[in-house]
């Protein structure tokens, strides 16, 4: 009887990592909504936006780095995204390289 419960705890505690893993569609579909609604709110037309940068699950933001020329003043605009995991918003902020 003690062998038995001993095993069937053992065999449930060996998959709770896998609980809580995401898939790597998962994991891709996350990172195609973030990038969409980041791009939605830029304006950008075409930006060319950086790998997401995944902040812990206590933070709960992805970053997203856009960038892209402007047709009017052919000047590059660099942009970060805070995409909200739990609530689907973004912010959007312009920045500027120090020194530039």
């Amino acid at each position: 009887m003690l062998k038995t419960t001993l095993t069937a705890a053992v065999g449930l505690l060996s998959f709770a990592p896998l609980a809580n893993a995401s898939s790597d569609a998962a994991w891709n579909a996350l990172f195609a909504k973030a990038n969409g609604t980041c791009i939605g709110q830029s304006r950008m037309v075409s930006p060319e936006a950086t790998a997401p940068v995944v902040f812990d699950d206590v933070t709960g933001k992805i970053a997203v780095l856009l960038r892209e020329k402007s047709p009017k003043t052919k000047k590059m605009v660099n942009v970060v995204c805070l995409y909200d995991k739990k609530s689907g918003k973004a912010s959007i902020a312009e920045y500027r390289w120090l020194g530039q």
